[in-house]
């Protein structure tokens, strides 16, 4: 019992050492990152003009902080990708549980769903612009049109791969079909779930920044479109940044989630 006691004590420091391990080298590699890019700047290596620098992004985003710009866009970017990934989400377990349910209509509707998921949703901007309007519900409408068909196909994939001998077993002793998605699909799928979870947060991202490109007139996607117009290079790669540091924050929320449901 003892030698069990010190192997998994010795387990679990090899992990620890691991973590940190990997957190440190993470941070390390972006550092060094920054360091060649603002070196060859510096250097006169890369041309900022075109690839601007580290120091540069810095000075944009205390300027438009300054000009009380920066979190108003943040704010709207961060406030359509939450609403678009919290429906897509929500609806997306919907329909797939209702699927697994009715066995039929995931047959009916299987290849319109696949033909769906393949359309470039790029294209249909316009119609979505006349549909809805030219205003935030376009931009919702275009990440959700992302990001909740993939939601359901990965879900409802998830919910029919489910171990048939677990269905057997609970189908042995009579239970209802609620039972067996309480008591068996969802536990079962609480991984394929978080994972769908995680691919949500950069498709309703994708989507929102679409959106913003062909309809806003406040948000990163703006600000982006705007820098663009106007050959603003430290503009662009400052809302890049900012988009980059939003999505892995989304990303590691996901993460404590995923950690507090597997335990």
């Amino acid at each position: 019992m003892s030698i069990y006691s010190q192997e998994h004590k010795e387990f679990l420091k090899k992990r620890r050492r691991r973590k940190i391990v990997v957190g440190v080298s993470q941070i390390f590699v972006l550092l060094f990152f920054l360091g060649i890019w603002e070196l060859a700047a510096r250097c006169g290596w890369i041309n900022t003009f075109l690839s601007s620098s580290p120091s540069e992004v810095i000075k944009t985003s205390l300027t438009l902080l300054g000009q009380n710009n920066l979190l108003k866009h943040i704010y709207v970017t961060l406030y359509e990708t939450v609403v678009s990934f919290l429906i897509a989400s929500f609806v997306g377990l919907l329909i797939a549980s209702l699927l697994w349910r009715f066995s039929l209509l995931a047959s009916i509707f299987d290849p319109y769903l696949t033909v769906l998921n393949s359309l470039p949703k790029v294209a249909l901007g316009p119609l979505i612009i006349i549909w809805v309007g030219a205003n935030t519900n376009s931009i919702i409408f275009m990440a959700l049109m992302i990001s909740l068909i993939i939601s359901i196909i990965n879900i409802y994939n998830g919910f029919i791969s489910t171990d048939k001998n677990y269905i057997t077993l609970m189908e042995s002793f009579h239970a209802k079909k609620f039972q067996i998605y309480k008591d068996v699909i969802l536990p079962g799928n609480i991984t394929t779930i978080i994972n769908c979870l995680k691919i949500n947060i950069s498709m309703s991202l994708i989507g929102v920044i679409m959106g913003e490109l062909l309809v806003s007139k406040e948000g990163l996607g703006y600000l982006i479109m705007y820098g663009s117009q106007v050959f603003n290079i430290n503009l662009v790669i400052t809302s890049v940044v900012i988009l980059a540091i939003i999505s892995y924050v989304m990303y590691f929320v996901i993460n404590l989630l995923e950690q507090k449901t597997t335990k």
